[in-house]
């Protein structure tokens, strides 16, 4: 008979650790259950796995990956990925039964990380001392922020509390995947820009100078192209380092000056008219917007507050100021399509999309609908730009490496010339 090794807690909150023999994973779980226990981890063979609901319920069990088996760093203050984590156990923990103060108190048991330790300790001080929730959560509005300060409160309003952690967690791994999606595409092309930059500088640093002994005499005999390229390899070479702290200072400056309201207006506004990229950062935008307002009114909240929260979750300032006339209109009683439309953001797709929602009465599901389709669409996109990219990167290096070289192999012939 197979053993296995359990960690569970007690009603207490606090933790358990023991071993077991049982023919199944499922029966070393009921075993627990009968205890009064709530499995935590149940490992066989090495193998962690998660604790499985109760036959009639296997349907409902979250299956997000465990938070001890995703651990944050271990100093620090908390951030996005330590609320994620959070959010993830408490959703296992309160679809396990577990009470809400007592699955807190096993998280500050189970925490690696002494600033989200100090954070639940928070949260659970409050909680017991009668404080809602959400108003413990708001406390840390920063951290967590509207949006998921109001699903919490709809999910207390509804007693669908475990519900609400459950579409959380899918909402902000969903985002977090479109996130790391965007970032992980412009890794190559980053690394390709780097490789021209170090192979310019190889040749006017390194390779030019070492034929300037061999043209020397020559002057202005040189054909054009050598001698633009010595003049440049020799002004890298006397002044390099002067090139090297002009380019630190100016990358310093803009960065702080792209950190300013005024630059990142200007920047935000730039973004948009560019080719390829402005609209995939449109799209990226508009796919938040429609996430976040789908999510928040498929979980109960009204109208209004979803349009407010939902626009606050869009980056870029032109669009957020477009999207920021769309509570008042319907506030005044216009439909939500309407003032959608009249934005002139949204392409024909996502308002036809919207005003069926409307018409049917489901303007969550459309609306979530709809972020899938920008999604994608954000997704292909980049890998259609990346096509182009990444040739289009090597194509402009070798050209510029090739121009090097001829027109030093064309200094190599005038010598040959004149030698002759």
């Amino acid at each position: 008979m197979p053993e296995f090794a359990w960690k569970a807690a007690r009603v207490d909150g606090s933790l358990a650790e023991g071993r077991t023999e049982a023919p199944s994973q499922a029966q070393a779980l009921r075993a627990l259950r009968a205890q009064g226990l709530t499995p935590i981890r149940v490992t066989e063979g090495g193998l962690v796995a998660a604790p499985q609901a109760p036959p009639g319920n296997a349907s409902t069990q979250p299956k997000p990956t465990p938070f001890w088996q995703r651990k944050a760093g271990p100093g620090g203050a908390a951030n996005a990925a330590d609320v994620l984590l959070l959010t993830t156990e408490l959703s296992i923990m309160l679809k396990a039964g577990l009470a809400l103060d007592t699955a807190l108190r096993v998280l500050i048991g189970m925490s690696h990380k002494p600033a989200v330790a100090s954070l639940t300790q928070t949260v659970l001080d409050d909680v017991k001392g009668g404080v809602p929730l959400s108003k413990a959560l708001n406390r840390h509005r920063d951290l967590f922020g509207d949006f998921y300060i109001n699903m919490v409160r709809s999910g207390e309003a509804s007693g669908q509390l475990s519900a609400v952690f459950e579409r959380l967690v899918e909402h902000m791994e969903r985002l977090r995947a479109l996130r790391e999606s965007v970032v992980s595409a412009t890794i190559y092309p980053a690394i390709l820009l780097g490789v021209a930059v170090l192979s310019l500088v190889a040749m006017l640093g390194f390779v030019v100078p070492q034929f300037e002994t061999l043209f020397k005499d020559m002057g202005d005999a040189l054909p054009a192209p050598t001698l633009f390229v010595m003049h440049l390899g020799q002004a890298f070479t006397q002044y390099g380092w002067a090139m090297a702290i002009g380019a630190v200072v100016v990358w310093l400056w803009a960065r702080q000056w792209l950190r300013s309201p005024g630059g990142k207006i200007w920047w935000q506004n730039a973004a948009l008219r560019l080719p390829v990229l402005g609209s995939l950062l449109h799209k990226y935008d508009l796919t938040l917007f429609a996430r976040s307002l789908g999510t928040l009114l498929g979980n109960g909240v009204p109208l209004l507050g979803a349009l407010h929260i939902a626009t606050e979750t869009v980056g870029n300032g032109k669009l957020r100021l477009a999207l920021s006339s769309v509570a008042p209109k319907v506030k005044d009683g216009g439909k939500l399509v309407d003032a959608l439309s009249a934005t002139g953001i949204f392409e024909p797709l996502a308002i036809n999309l919207v005003r069926v929602g409307e018409e049917t009465g489901r303007i969550g599901p459309m609306l979530l609908e709809l972020a899938h389709i920008f999604n994608r669409d954000v997704e292909t996109g980049i890998k259609r730009a990346l096509t182009m990219l990444e040739p289009v990167l090597i194509l402009v290096l070798g050209l510029l490496i090739a121009a090097i070289i001829v027109s030093i192999l064309l200094g190599i012939l005038s010598v040959n010339d004149l030698a002759s």
